[in-house]
Order: structure tokens, then sequence, then C-alpha cells
């Protein structure tokens, strides 16, 4: 078990959070959440041993490892993507050497009885079990599974690490961690460079692991899958839930709403108080009293209550013109470089209004084919943009592309027309560059924030067909949800090439996978995509024509499935419907005691009985509309429960 007690860190005297304590213990999946800045990153480094904190100490048995992967990682590797891997494998060949020192040192002592050779033999004892999990003739086929897991073809093993991307070292980087088995897993945004079927893998792999994790994640999917217990970090504190990321969001309303009636309770208490003290101030007889509020005034503690996030950005696209009723359509299109085909003889049609995903594993041609359709680079067969389709695109790298050496305000005040230009400060407060923010220069701005003024610049120009590749990357959760809100309410047509399922959910009807030099189109949501590849194996998805005939015979339960679907979403919208109308009536209820509760304390109706009479019913009625709210809450989390399945 680790032990945190008393940790604070402080940032030019400003502190991130203070007095923290908690523990990890074996097998615990942690979530770390907070707003933006509030200190998960630092809280894993400093967990991790890279950076120190301000005061507070952090307490673990000897020998206990650690594994952690940051959002970002200088890579100056030189190697095959296998040798690369095998360096995780280093401390097992130290491992070895120590078991032997040990047994050397246990044959040559005789005093089998003093607790120093019964400690010595628990040492041997420990780090032999600890070694014989390493067994030297499966370290290799654990390898080739850990690389494979997380996206890797048997051909990219022996391939030189210098010919991949930031983001395929980053998977060699976590590949290497997973193997060395640590016993405590830190893990910084990990799923932000993984495609989905690598971040299913990955959440299997945890789900297996001997490690205790703590994570950080904007992916709501993956938290939920993979956690046990939620740490928030908030107003300078951090506060323990037991539960996992789901039900603490629950919790966490719950317990603002208490601390919001204990607030207001305490505030009512102390005016009272100083009333009291004002108004017998000079009164000699109430001289014992005042000085008695007085005392008991300065005793009390304000109630803190934990901090919302209520930035938030307002996105809305500007009306288009029109675009033809088929902004895309592809026939027989193909891309190969070199001897490498990307994709061949894709057929596909996108109607306007439609709203579609291309997913599949990294590399298996979803940017190649935007890049296509964005006529940035050449291919064959037939590809045609429709009549009067204007396009705006997010790339991947959009973010790299802005220029550093300007401000925030004048990377949108050059691309900015018309009416507009007036409003630029309160576009980028609705972006959260408000005040100072919008002076920072481009080069200081975090990966989060450049993201944001990318998405800034895409929302200056009217356009009728969205394509949108990986736009969540770094956005926080609250970020991710007012962009889904607004691509919902977008009438033109979009293209999303995304990893993330929660963001995908209820956004897009239909499915593009890619893999295997083909795309294959899925009718139905992301979650009806992702039911039917568990009945099919990754083997099944080939080009073969037995394979295309499944398909064919499957696509009716596709369209059972996705009946279904809008059963269980229809069910959800009416208990929720239900929920806000046992809130609206808990609130009234509340409002009517708190209105009694003053009525009670004067003199004129302290023994009204008529009044007493209608408070026992109407606290009657909020304990039975508590417990319904209860029951109502349990049965929307169950359903949504179903639908995430």
């Amino acid at each position: 078990m680790i032990s945190i007690e008393n940790l604070s860190i402080e940032f030019s005297a400003r502190p991130l959070f203070t007095g923290a304590n908690f523990n990890i213990n074996p097998h615990d999946r942690i979530a770390l959440v907070g707003k933006n800045g509030a200190g998960k990153s630092t809280l894993l480094k400093i967990l991790s041993g890279q950076q120190h904190a301000t005061s507070g100490s952090i307490s673990s048995p000897e020998g206990t490892t650690f594994g952690y992967l940051p959002q970002v990682m200088k890579l100056s590797d030189s190697t095959t993507v296998i040798d690369e891997t095998r360096k995780a494998f280093a401390h097992v060949i130290e491992m070895q050497q120590q078991v032997k020192q040990l047994e050397d040192e246990m044959n040559q002592r005789t005093d089998y009885g003093s607790e120093t050779y019964l400690d010595l033999v628990n040492r041997y004892s420990s780090l032999h079990e600890r070694y014989q999990l390493f067994a030297a003739d499966a370290q290799e086929g654990e390898l080739e599974r850990t690389l494979i897991g997380l996206g890797f073809s048997r051909n990219d093993l022996n391939r030189p690490t210098a010919e991949f991307s930031g983001g395929w070292r980053m998977r060699i980087e976590l590949a290497k961690i997973l193997l060395q088995r640590p016993d405590v897993l830190l893990l910084d945004e990990p799923t932000n460079h993984l495609d989905i079927d690598s971040i299913q893998w990955l959440e299997q792999f945890l789900a297996q692991s001997g490690s205790a994790v703590v994570l950080v994640s904007h992916d709501r999917a993956f938290i939920n899958n993979v956690t046990n217990r939620t740490l928030e970090i908030s107003a300078g504190r951090i506060i323990d839930y037991k539960v996992r990321y789901q039900e603490y969001l629950v919790l966490r309303q719950e317990r603002r709403e208490q601390q919001l009636r204990a607030y207001e309770n305490q505030k009512k208490e102390m005016a009272d108080m100083r009333a009291f003290i004002e108004r017998f101030r000079y009164q000699a007889t109430k001289a014992v009293q005042v000085q008695q509020k007085v005392k008991q005034l300065a005793k009390m503690v304000p109630i803190e209550i934990d901090e919302l996030d209520n930035k938030a950005m307002h996105l809305k696209f500007p009306p288009c013109l029109r675009s033809g009723d088929y902004p895309i359509i592809c026939q027989d299109v193909s891309k190969t470089y070199g001897q490498h085909n990307v994709f061949h003889d894709v057929s596909l049609t996108i109607n306007r209004g439609e709203k579609v995903a291309f997913v599949g594993r990294n590399g298996e041609g979803k940017t190649t084919l935007v890049k296509c359709i964005m006529g940035e680079i050449p291919f064959d067969g037939m590809l045609k943009v429709g009549h009067n389709v204007q396009i705006g695109y997010f790339a991947q790298n959009q973010a790299q592309l802005l220029d550093d050496s300007l401000t925030v305000f004048e990377t949108i005040d050059r691309v900015a027309r018309g009416d507009i230009r007036l409003k630029i400060n309160d576009l980028l407060g609705a972006f959260m560059f408000g005040g100072e923010e919008s002076d920072k220069r481009v080069k200081v701005l975090s990966g989060g924030e450049r993201s944001r003024l990318a998405l800034i610049k895409l929302l200056l120009e009217p356009v009728n067909l969205l394509i949108l590749d990986e736009p969540t990357n770094h956005l926080d959760m609250a970020s991710k949800d007012v962009l889904k809100e607004a691509l919902l309410a977008f009438d033109g047509t979009e293209i999303v090439v995304s990893h993330d399922r929660e963001f995908l959910d209820g956004l897009v009807t239909k499915v593009y996978e890619f893999g295997e030099g083909r795309v294959r189109e899925h009718m139905g949501g992301i979650y009806d995509f992702l039911r039917k590849r568990r009945l099919s194996s990754l083997s099944q998805l080939t080009s073969s024509p037995t394979t295309i005939q499944v398909e064919q015979n499957t696509q009716s339960t596709n369209k059972v499935a996705y009946a279904e679907r809008k059963e269980q979403q229809k069910q959800i919208r009416k208990v929720e419907r239900q929920v806000a109308e046992t809130e609206e009536k808990i609130a009234k209820f509340e409002a009517r005691i708190k209105e009694m509760d003053r009525l009670l304390a004067t003199d004129e109706h302290a023994t009204d009985m008529k009044l007493i009479e209608e408070y026992s019913a109407v606290m009657r009625s909020l304990d039975e509309e508590n417990g319904r709210w209860m029951d109502l809450s349990e049965k929307l989390e169950l359903l949504r429960a179903e639908i995430s399945d």
C-alpha cells in the first residue's frame, strides 16, 4: 500500500492543492479528475518521483515499482520496434543477478535460526517469486502480443522506430511500461494516440493486470470501463470517491447540493448572530448573550463549496449555402505508396446532412482518404466533391500549423471578417481565452489550448461539409460536450475521424470501417458497430468474398440492433423527464420548508398548529419524492449502462 500524507504543492506561491491524504491499494483502479490546470499531471509526476511536493510525504514498501507514461515524451531511440521494446526486460536481467547474489549469500551462511538469516530468506523468496513472473521463455510471446494489441502488425516489429510517428513511438513506450509489470501504473492520457481496437485491448489488459492503476483521461468510456475509484482535485483539495466515474458524477452533484444547503443555513445563522449582536450590543441585560454570540461567530469556519468549471466553449457554426444532394462520391478509389497499398476499390456515397464516422486501426487509411477528399494527395479512381460544397477541415496537425509568433487575439484577428471582428473578445472568452489569456503567445499554449484556438478558426468560416480528424485529442470533457452539442445542431454534412466512442455515440448514424485495404459500411451508430465487431473476430474482417457475404447476411441483424437502441434511447429520455419532474417537486418542497422554517422561528407562528401540520405533511412528501428520485436515478443509470454495453 502507498500512503500519501498531508501532500501539498505550490507554484509561485499559488497552491494547486494542500493537505492531501489518501492511499493507493493493490488492485486499485483510480481515475484522477479535475478541471484543466487543477494539478492532475503534476500529481502523477510527484507519485512517479519526477517532481517534488512542497510539503508532505509519500511512503511505500521497499522495492515498490512505478511505471509512468507522461502526455509528452522526448524520444531519441534508433533501434527496431522489437529491440526497443525488449529494453523493458532489462530489469529482469538485473533481478536474475540479485537472485543469484542472495542464493550465494544463503549458501555461505550457517546461522539458520537468526533473524538476519530469516530476513535474508524472506527477501530471497519475494525476489525469486517476482523473477519467476518474468519467465524468459514467455517474454518474446508476451512482447509480441503486447505490441500487436497496441496496433502494430508483425511486419512492423523489425522496422526502425525512426520510421514511425510520435504517436506510434508513444505506443512503444506504453508497451515497455506494461511489460515491466510495475506495482503501480501512472498513465497520463494513455488513449490519446490509440485507435478504438487498441483502447479496448488496453482496457482488457488493465482489467487483468495485477498492478494498481492511477490514470488521467478525457475518454469517458475508457475511464468507466477501467476504474473503480475516483480522486477529484477541486478547490485546492483532493476528494476521494470510492466509486467509478459515472457514479462519482452523481455523488459530486449530491455533495455540492448538500454544501450549498449547509452554506445557506450557515449564512443565515451568521446573519442572525450579527443582527442579534447589533441589536443588543449596548443593552447591559443582554451583555452575556452578546459576548457568547461574538465568540460563536469568531469560531465558525466558513463552509467551502466545491468549485465548478463554469467556463465553456459555445460553438455555433455560421449559416452556409445548401450543398448538393451528394457532397462526396467515391468510386473504385485506391491509394498506393510505392509497394504499399493503403486501400483499394473504395466506393461510397455520403448524402447531404449525414453524419458519418471513419474508424479503424491507425495506418489503415482514414486520414489518407480525408486527404484525397481535400485534394492534398493524388489517388486512382473517381472521387467527386458535390455541387456547392464548402469544406471546413480540422486536421490532426491543425494545432501545430498555427503561427507561434502571434498572440491568441492576433491569430483570430487575422482570419476574422465582417461584423465578427467587433466580437473577437466575446468569441475568445467563450473558448476560455478571456481576459489576459488572449494576450498569450501561441508558442506557450498547451496542446488543448492550441486545439481550441484551431477550432475557433474553423468556426469563423461558413461551411456545409465538416471534416474533423481527431478533433477531441487534448480537449477536456466539458469542451468535448460543447463541441458535440454544436455538431449535433449543425445542419450540414459531417465526416468525423475519431477513436472516442462516447463522443461518437449519438452523433453519427453510419460508420465506415477501414482495414485490410478495404472500407466497409456499417449502418447505425458507433455502439451498433462495436456490438457487431464483438460477434466477429478481427480475422473474419477480411476482403474475401465469403466475409462480404457474411456482412450482407448480418445487415438485417444490424437493423434490429439499431431499432433496439432507438427504443432504449426512448426509454432513457422518458426516465430523464421523470427525474427532472421529481427534482422540480423536490425543489418546491424544499423552498416551502425553508419558508415555514422562517415562519416557525417567529413568536407569532411558533405554536401555529396548522402550520406545524403542513410542515409534517410537506416533510413526508419530500421524503417520498427523494425516494422516488433515488429509484429513478438508479433506473436511469442501469439503462445508460445497458446502452453502453
